[in-house]
């Protein structure tokens, strides 16, 4: 494909006078279907002057004939040249400017890639912050120190609440074991109590309870496993069979509704049970008792008396009930070395025990 000439002039006469049109192609690739109008004319040398004048006359008519309709198809093909190049030129514009696309992706990813890293940060302070704030109140709140009613390990806890009646407390007594002596074991109720009274026939303290879906008939209690086994020697002295010695538990108990001197009993009971236990379990085998042994327990006489005014739980006044009696057949017998004042005193401290079991 030919490409037109660039800067091609055309020199027109019009009226004797010369005047000179350029023409500015503009720059493209298309094809050419028409001849250039650029004619060239070769003179003959034997041509004489009149032929010479006559062609040049010629010629210039020619000029001007071509004038006349060059000038409106130049432009008409100025306008289609005008068209086609702009359209040529966007496509081509590649060559002029490379702006490819591997360099706007370039630039639109790396656009891209900085929003992201942008939004990651953001994203990563917000979660941190979000994060500590939430550590700083799972701190202050586990900091805060924790509102519950006091509760004593050992002799129990309480709990105390205001009511509308008066004032309302309520006691954990701890687990504990105690020592007893097992004078058998039945399936039923019925078969239990018979032994209980069999027993008391023969002299001696005796008292059923029911543990593990099971009964159990107890000869007396003991302050240690090693008194408990002395106590077995005794019974079976005296005609009693399948004795044996035996530890067992007593869950915690939680006891409510209470007051306060109800709950001062409570934490004081277990101490005076077991010191009781102790004193009259040795004096059983040996069959007398010191008098430091019997000081020992005289000092909970008034205790006893003072609280069991002010005592309302009925299950409560019955425990401070046992153990009072427990506690005069000790100062009986130390008084009068009656034999029988330790059974009943033994036979009020295996009723505490079925009781406080009960609780």
């Amino acid at each position: 494909m030919d490409k037109p000439n660039r800067g091609n002039t055309i020199k027109i006469k019009l009226n004797g006078e010369s005047q000179n049109f350029t023409e500015e192609p503009i720059k493209k690739e298309q094809e050419s279907g028409k001849d250039s109008f650029t004619k060239v004319i070769n003179i003959d040398e034997d041509f004489n002057d009149q032929d010479v004048f006559l062609e040049t006359a010629a010629a210039k008519e020619s000029v001007d004939e071509s004038f006349d309709w060059i000038i409106p198809e130049s432009a008409e093909n100025d306008i289609q040249e005008y068209k086609v190049v702009s359209s040529q030129n966007q496509k081509k514009g590649g060559k002029k400017k490379p702006v490819s696309f591997t360099t706007f992706s370039m630039k639109r990813n790396g656009g891209v890639l900085k929003s992201i890293i942008v939004t990651a940060v953001f994203a990563i302070l917000i979660g941190t912050s979000f994060g500590v704030l939430m550590l700083k109140l799972v701190i202050s709140e586990n900091s805060k120190p924790a509102v519950t009613e006091p509760v004593k390990i050992g002799k129990g806890s309480d709990k105390g609440s205001e009511a509308t009646g008066g004032k309302s407390s309520s006691i954990v007594l701890a687990a504990q074991n105690v020592f007893i002596v097992q004078g058998g074991a039945f399936t039923t109720k019925d078969a239990a109590s018979g032994a209980a009274n069999e027993a008391k026939g023969k002299g001696a303290p005796a008292q059923t309870l029911t543990m593990n879906d099971r009964e159990f008939m107890f000869l007396g209690v003991a302050d240690s496993i090693e008194t408990a086994k002395q106590m077995e020697g005794h019974y079976e002295a005296n005609g009693f069979d399948d004795v044996l010695p035996k530890q067992i538990s007593i869950a915690e108990k939680t006891i409510s509704d209470i007051n306060e001197t109800e709950k001062g009993f409570l934490e004081a009971a277990s101490a005076i049970y077991q010191q009781l236990s102790k004193v009259t379990s040795k004096a059983i085998v040996s069959g007398s008792m010191s008098s430091e042994a019997s000081k020992e327990v005289v000092g909970f006489g008034d205790q006893l008396s003072q609280s069991a005014d002010k005592l309302k739980n009925e299950k409560v006044k019955n425990l401070n009930k046992e153990l009072s009696s427990a506690l005069a057949g000790v100062a009986t017998f130390q008084e009068k070395k009656s034999k029988d004042s330790l059974v009943e005193a033994q036979q009020h401290l295996l009723n505490y025990l079925s009781i406080y079991y009960s609780l």
